[in-house]
């Protein structure tokens, strides 16, 4: 998945006023994560990003428990 620039700082930019410059990870490393993502970007620009959701086991692990708190933030 390849982000374009301008949407992904647009992005970057509410996630900082949104949850504090602080918890926003602007410069990480390239993922395979949404590869059929890429699709919908061949279409039109945009973003692929990652929405933390606290200290809790990874998304496929069965005692992954997804804090419904971080829905308002992800909204936003």
């Amino acid at each position: 998945t390849f982000n374009h620039p301008e949407e992904t700082a647009f992005a970057s930019d509410v996630a900082a006023d949104v949850a504090g410059e602080a918890h926003v990870h602007r410069a990480i490393q390239p993922v395979m994560g949404g590869e059929d993502f890429s699709y919908m970007l061949e279409a039109r620009p945009g973003a692929f990003i990652f929405i933390g959701n606290g200290d809790t086991a990874g998304l496929h692990n069965p005692a992954y428990d997804f804090n419904d708190e971080v829905i308002p933030h992800g909204m936003s």
